[in-house]
């Protein structure tokens, strides 16, 4: 199973990498060549790109997906 994410959050600049098995989040430094570089290039233009991912959304605090809130 992936235990590693790469995000991008719409109007937000930058890539962040969140490692489920570290529990941890890190802002990733923009990729200077290969196909991420390709994919962050098109998300600039303002695709949105999903691969191997099967929920996304964005809340406004922890405290409202918690809850179950969720605001679409």
């Amino acid at each position: 199973m992936t235990k590693v994410v790469v995000i991008g959050i719409a109007g937000e600049e930058g890539l962040w990498v969140v490692d489920l098995g570290a529990r941890s989040v890190t802002p990733l430094h923009p990729p200077k060549a290969g196909t991420l570089k390709a994919v962050a290039d098109l998300r600039t233009s303002g695709a949105s790109i999903t691969k191997g991912v099967d929920l996304a959304v964005t809340v406004k605090a922890a405290d409202s997906a918690f809850s179950g809130r969720f605001d679409g």
